[in-house]
């Protein structure tokens, strides 16, 4: 009886794929810190790992051409994006605050580093198990 790696990772890669998803919007939030009316975004995790195990990792997608072709991701859109509540709100609409952004992008990085140290742990265990070490 063969795994698949579905079994053999679990949601850890889903993890890994959020995580820089995040990382992508949180960088988008650094460059448009001094844009008036931007509004600062960020995603949550746990609902967005809920989403995945609930959905079986599918987005329901409905083609309008027959040359499109299927889809499959952890998130649907910007729907895992929210809107972040400023501490401080400056005068122009700008939400962004740079040093919340700072410390929630080096956050995510570290949170995508130890899914990645675990996620690589996994194939090393794998490997060991296909040679029988």
């Amino acid at each position: 009886m063969g795994i698949g790696f579905d079994q053999a990772l679990g949601i850890h890669d889903d993890a890994l794929r959020f995580r820089s998803q995040r990382a992508a919007v949180l960088a988008n939030n650094l460059a448009n810190m001094d844009t008036p009316n931007f509004k600062a975004r960020d995603m949550d995790f746990q609902a967005a790992m809920a989403k995945a195990n609930e959905s079986s990792q599918t987005i329901r997608m409905t083609a309008t051409h027959s040359g499109h072709n299927q889809a499959n991701g952890l998130l649907e859109g910007e729907s895992g994006e929210l809107y972040r509540v400023p501490n401080q709100p400056s005068i122009d609409g700008n939400t962004v605050e740079e040093h919340v952004e700072h410390a929630k992008h080096m956050e995510n990085a570290l949170q995508f580093q130890a899914t990645f140290t675990f996620l690589n742990g996994k194939f090393k265990g794998l490997t060991s198990a296909i040679r029988g070490d």
